[in-house]
């Protein structure tokens, strides 16, 4: 027999009529049509493969009429048919129309209707790489920062890391630069209705106030005569990302009423402390292992300091819009990422509260930068044939072990369990 008699015939592809509209760079509006003659074909192939195995009243397996058995079985052959028609209609588009999508199809599953006659029509819309013309990134002039860590900076921290383990006295007097002090907080608006109120705050006193849709710069020296018993008040700008949306970009009144101070009273440095800080022998080995932390923080604030450079620089003309609910969910995943490249940098939690508490002051505008610049990255990866590695997974997880004294077994697997990955690849 000949090879032609015995070759498998290949699989005939799904026949479509596609019109896909533009309604910005990044969404897609695709109308597909699925012609009659494939809703046909797709029918009789259904029933011939349910024939051999039909039971019918009357009829051996296999032996019923071919009419008989799609009039009785319709209501499956076409949730079947409807269902493999649609997959394979999704997939053909993709192949034919090069969407290049970014998301999931936002698409009304249960509304597709596999009708009698006539062909099968659905739409919907979907969000895709952006076409755009390159930037010029080849021989881009880049600052980098230059600073030393100095034996003052590691004497601040360590006293700041001996202050944890301090215990809290009551104080005399005004608050101090990392004194606690506990009050009372009230933003009001311009006609002195109460917008929001919390008791009893216990807020350590440095010079910017972080609070969850405002900063208050300046906040130590606003303090620093207050008396318990005693309010002072200061306007405070709304983010515009405030959760309250008609509260943002306002500006109000946030009244501070100091109830009480307290100070902490510093550890003496001894063997058992050095151990439960660390199993150190000495306190200069306390203080190298702090001047280290210290450096991978400079080194942390050096490349966001390069990548603000890089990033201004290539989306300088990226004058494209970026569909809203991409940004929304884009955010949440900008937060996520910057949580784990402070944690990889050794910042300690309440750092990395005060950061993400700025961060989501601008997170919008923000993640409209990132991802302008992920899109033009991921051009030049392709281009320049740039990939990340499991090596690259292995050392971005070790790092972020080291610094959170966590196994990296235990962060690969607290990374997977939040579908964080994908963000552990966009930080490679």
């Amino acid at each position: 027999m000949s090879d032609d008699s015995t070759a498998l015939a290949e699989p005939q592809l799904l026949k479509i009529d596609v019109t896909v509209e533009e309604t910005s760079t990044c969404q897609r509006k695709v109308k597909v049509s699925v012609p009659r003659e494939e809703i046909d074909r797709y029918y009789e192939e259904a029933v011939g493969d349910l024939m051999p195995t039909a039971l019918l009243p009357g009829f051996r397996p296999g032996r019923a009429p071919r009419k008989l058995v799609g009039s009785k079985f319709k209501t499956e052959l076409n949730d079947q048919i409807r269902s493999k028609l649609l997959n394979e209609a999704l997939e053909r588009v993709n192949e034919q129309e090069h969407l290049a999508p970014i998301s999931e199809p936002d698409l009304d599953v249960a509304a597709v209707i596999l009708p009698d006659d006539g062909p099968m029509t659905f739409e919907f819309s979907i969000e895709v790489r952006p076409e755009f013309e390159m930037p010029e990134w080849k021989g881009l002039s880049i600052k980098r920062p230059n600073r030393e860590i100095s034996d003052t900076d590691v004497e601040e921290a360590v006293n700041n890391l001996l202050r944890e383990r301090g215990r809290l006295v009551p104080a005399k007097g005004s608050p101090k630069p990392g004194d606690l002090m506990v009050a009372n907080l009230k933003c009001t608006d311009d006609d002195g209705k109460v917008l929001s109120h919390a008791e009893e705050m216990e807020i350590v006193v440095r010079p910017k106030l972080s609070l969850a849709d405002a900063e208050l710069d300046g906040f130590d020296k606003l303090v620093s005569q207050l008396k318990p018993g005693e309010s002072v008040t200061s306007e405070i700008s709304i983010s515009e990302e405030a959760a309250v949306e008609n509260l943002r970009g306002k500006t109000v009144t946030l009244e501070i009423e100091l109830l009480d101070v307290k100070r902490f009273e510093m550890p003496e440095i001894t063997p058992s402390l050095l151990t439960e800080l660390g199993d150190f022998e000495s306190a200069d080995d306390l203080s190298e292992a702090v001047r280290k932390q210290l450096h991978n923080q400079l080194e942390w604030h050096q490349r966001k300091q390069v990548r603000q450079q890089v990033s201004a620089s290539l989306t300088a003309s990226a004058s494209w819009e970026l569909p809203p609910d991409l940004l929304r969910r884009q955010s949440q995943r900008e937060l996520e990422r910057s949580i784990l490249e402070l944690r990889r940098s050794g910042f300690d939690d309440d750092s990395i509260r005060r950061y993400v508490n700025e961060l989501r002051q601008s997170v919008m505008a923000s993640t409209a930068r990132s991802l302008k610049e992920h899109f033009i990255l991921e051009k030049i990866a392709e281009s320049e044939s740039v990939s990340d590695s499991a090596a690259d997974y292995e050392a971005e997880i070790k790092a972020i072990a080291a610094q959170s004294g966590e196994s990296p077994r235990r962060v690969r697997a607290s990374l997977e369990r939040k579908g964080l990955m994908d963000v552990l690849r966009n930080q490679i």
